[in-house]
């Protein structure tokens, strides 16, 4: 199982294809958002689903029927996982999964439940109380009870939810910094080898691979870093 997921978080088409090239060998899958699709759409997401399955990363979140619409306009791409918002509610994730139940390979359908740039302090300034962990659980167990298959999730939630939910959740996990990388916006966060060994399915990391000066080499050496942790 190749853990790694390279985030191509560009809205430059060219860029984005030379980058996949150049990590595609050492990953399992790439990320595209809002940034790539927005800009490009279809053909450009096409494209890049040449070279390795895809993580769409739209975190969709809106009223039931038009979320369940926009997963059926997005099956012809094939997307291997498909992101929406667990904070849409149930009834929203509930229609997102039966509408991805069209396709013949059904994409899995990830539930976001705190973004990783949100801390506690964060999260109390939109009205949340309880701290991130809680909300966490709450919004996992929203989502799972409605069909998700897995979860988005920060690096320091991994344990709570194997813990809440046991191992079938797919865990895809964002906020991953390798020893000495920058934190940007990311306010959670973990080495891969952290992460993998807490309970990750996957591990998503973007600028340390395709900010760095040899985008393949840093993937290769993030893949080689957790390959064979966890069996």
């Amino acid at each position: 199982m190749r853990r790694l997921i390279a985030a191509i978080d560009t809205p430059d088409a060219g860029k984005a294809a030379a980058l996949v090239r150049e990590v595609a060998p050492h990953c399992g899958l790439v990320k595209l958002g809002l940034e790539f699709f927005l800009r490009h759409g279809a053909p450009g997401y096409r494209e890049v689903a040449q070279e390795r399955p895809v993580f769409l990363d739209l975190k969709l979140h809106d009223i039931p029927n038009t979320v369940a619409g926009a997963v059926r306009s997005l099956l012809p791409l094939a997307p291997h996982m498909l992101t929406i918002h667990a904070a849409g509610g149930g009834a929203m994730v509930a229609a997102a999964v039966e509408a991805a139940g069209a396709a013949p390979h059904r994409p899995k359908i990830l539930a976001v439940t705190v973004l990783t740039s949100l801390d506690a302090r964060a999260l109390h300034e939109i009205g949340v109380a309880g701290g991130t962990t809680q909300q966490v659980l709450r919004l996992a167990r929203l989502a799972l009870e409605n069909g998700a298959d897995g979860l988005i999730c920060s690096p320091h939630e991994i344990a709570r939810l194997r813990d809440a939910f046991g191992e079938k959740p797919l865990l895809v996990v964002p906020g991953i910094r390798p020893v000495g990388a920058a934190l940007g916006d990311q306010a959670r966060v973990m080495t891969p080898e952290e992460a993998v060994m807490a309970g990750a399915d996957y591990i998503v990391v973007g600028r340390p691979v395709t900010g760095a000066p040899d985008p393949g080499a840093a993937a290769a050496g993030i893949a080689a870093a957790i390959r064979g942790l966890r069996g």
